[in-house]
């Protein structure tokens, strides 16, 4: 396990509806310990100017928007996007083929390009939600397919649930990225993610990076929490 957990740090999840209390969080953290996660809620409330802000502390940023339109807009905003120095984007693997070339390709030729990943099927959704969508089979079956189709597309990994993270290890090789939200640590309230795991748990599966937020950024201590989270996984 310790040379999957050399893929990264922690990424702590900002879920914050303004600047002001996510970089009140941000302050009792260190770049050294985690990176950090910067999703739709936050960067519509402060936008461009907070993820440069984060990124001249020191902390790499995870910007979690789940690009998803025609190829050309996507190209254009994964290309804007790096502009802001962040370490790593996404787009959803559901946009298909072109859509992810395209995002790929107007990375390619920047001189420290982010690492591009897809995701697949949120953590929140069962096969029930699925089936509504018109997608048959269960949320493991149409991760494996759109990861298969990320890795064929030149993509670095996909977001997955900790739950398919052996099956796409097994499947896509070890130098593949699996990004795992729905990490909760034993005894954490799960609240509304469905496939959970703990962090010693994902990391076993071959999960290489671990996507956490209320159990820290919920924490009356969170750099207390996220030093205990790293314990836990040194020792287990």
């Amino acid at each position: 396990m310790g040379d999957v957990m050399q893929a990264g740090k922690i990424i702590v999840a900002l879920d914050f509806p303004d600047a002001d209390t996510a970089l009140a969080l941000v302050s009792r953290l260190d770049p050294a310990l985690c990176r950090l996660k910067v999703g739709k809620e936050l960067f519509a409330a402060a936008g461009p100017d907070l993820v440069r802000t984060l990124a001249g502390r020191g902390f790499e940023i995870f910007l979690d928007l789940k690009f998803h339109d025609i190829p050309n807009t996507v190209a254009a905003a994964c290309r804007t996007a790096a502009g802001l120095g962040v370490w790593m984007l996404n787009v959803h693997a559901c946009g298909g083929r072109r859509m992810m070339e395209a995002a790929r390709d107007a990375l390619a030729d920047l001189p420290h390009p982010p690492l591009l990943i897809a995701v697949t099927v949120l953590t929140s959704m069962s096969d029930a939600d699925l089936a509504e969508t018109g997608v048959t089979g269960t949320p493991a079956d149409q991760v494996l397919r759109l990861a298969q189709l990320a890795r064929a597309c030149g993509l670095d990994g996909v977001v997955c649930s900790a739950r398919e993270a052996e099956m796409l290890r097994a499947r896509l090789g070890a130098d593949f990225r699996l990004v795992t939200p729905g990490i909760r640590p034993a005894g954490a309230d799960v609240a509304d993610q469905r496939r959970v795991m703990t962090p010693v748990e994902a990391l076993k599966a071959g999960a290489t990076d671990l996507v956490i937020g209320r159990p820290i950024t919920g924490a009356a201590d969170p750099l207390a929490a996220l030093q205990q989270i790293r314990f836990d996984i040194q020792n287990a």
